[in-house]
């Protein structure tokens, strides 16, 4: 078989690439990615002469690039191009719009015009807007409430619309906070690890009683390939982890795998606007077809804070020039 996946050099794009490449040996993989700040080469430099991958500079919302990267055909589409940071999102909310809505349109006609079995779109809990209680199902309305949440949102409702109108063969996974090797250091964790191996402060936002459900990459991207293999065409999938913690706790695990005190390297800033209080979602419907989480939150931390120990050499070059800039427009105000 013969997949192209969108996005591949991102985070969870990047970690779906490697598991399938291990765990799936007749398929081959192109990747293609349009290598923006977060896209980044090194994630799987060590697969370029793998003879069942193949990469392909370009765009999402190029018909000319994706139709370059189809080439002779292939048998499904897993999308993770998309512009991903909520904060970013605050700054420049139009660049979401071109990915996360254009570029999805562009993957989808051309999935029906070139008759491709599978479509899938990776989503996020975000689009359910604020939990107050309980778990968001599959079938809950959808509740955006900021430019990132409203871009995914949109991008799904294109993708059933389109199985709706023309019966195109999609499917959608809306997962929670993903953690683990090769995320890019702008998100909570890498950015508090890297920040207190350097000695530094971490930015907790308001108060940090703000609660997420925490997913392992490596969880995420096995339940990304079961949807893939497994969904009902037209269907949606909640992707969770089981773990529910406030960012406070996330900060006090971090702060003690790293050796850091509470004292000395919290800083609490002014929240984000319209910072959502807490996602859960339910996974009852992904569990019924057979996927479970693997990696035990407490391993996949103290996993998560050793890679970065063990990988400066990878995130070092990326906390500089456009970082710097987004660190400080972002954080200096605060």
């Amino acid at each position: 078989m013969r997949w192209l996946v969108t996005g591949g050099l991102g985070f969870i794009g990047s970690n779906f690439i490697r598991v399938v490449l291990r765990e799936r040996p007749d398929v081959r993989i192109v990747n293609l990615d349009a290598m923006t700040y977060a896209g980044n080469p090194a994630n799987l430099r060590d697969l370029e002469d793998n003879p069942r991958y193949r990469f392909v500079h370009g765009d999402i919302g190029d018909v000319n690039a994706v139709e370059s990267a189809i080439g002779d055909g292939v048998d499904a589409i897993v999308n993770f191009a998309a512009e991903t940071h909520v904060d970013r999102s605050i700054l420049d909310p139009e660049a979401f719009l071109r990915t996360d809505i254009l570029g999805t349109h562009v993957l989808l006609e051309a999935v029906r015009r070139r008759g491709i079995a599978r479509y899938l779109q990776v989503s996020t809990d975000e689009v359910y807007g604020d939990v107050e209680r309980g778990e968001s199902s599959e079938d809950d309305p959808l509740r955006p409430r900021s430019p990132y949440s409203a871009s995914k949102a949109g991008g799904d409702l294109h993708v059933l619309a389109y199985r709706s109108t023309y019966d195109t063969p999609v499917l959608i996974t809306r997962g929670s906070n993903t953690y683990g090797p090769y995320q890019y250091p702008e998100k909570l964790i890498p950015l508090f690890v890297t920040n207190l191996i350097d000695d530094q402060q971490v930015p907790v936002y308001g108060d940090g009683l703000q609660i997420r459900d925490w997913l392992h990459v490596e969880d995420h991207a096995r339940g990304i390939l079961h949807v893939l293999e497994h969904g009902t065409l037209g269907e949606v999938y909640n992707v969770g982890g089981g773990n529910p913690r406030t960012n406070l706790e996330i900060t006090r695990l971090l702060l003690e795998g790293c050796g850091r005190s509470h004292d000395t390297h919290v800083r609490h800033v002014v929240d984000r606007p319209g910072h959502d209080r807490r996602y859960a979602v339910n996974t009852a419907k992904l569990s019924a077809l057979g996927w479970a989480p693997r990696v035990p939150f407490a391993d996949g931390i103290a996993a998560t804070i050793v890679w970065y120990r063990e990988h400066e050499s990878w995130w070092r070059p990326l906390k500089s020039g456009e970082f710097l800039e987004y660190y400080k427009r972002q954080y200096a105000h605060r």
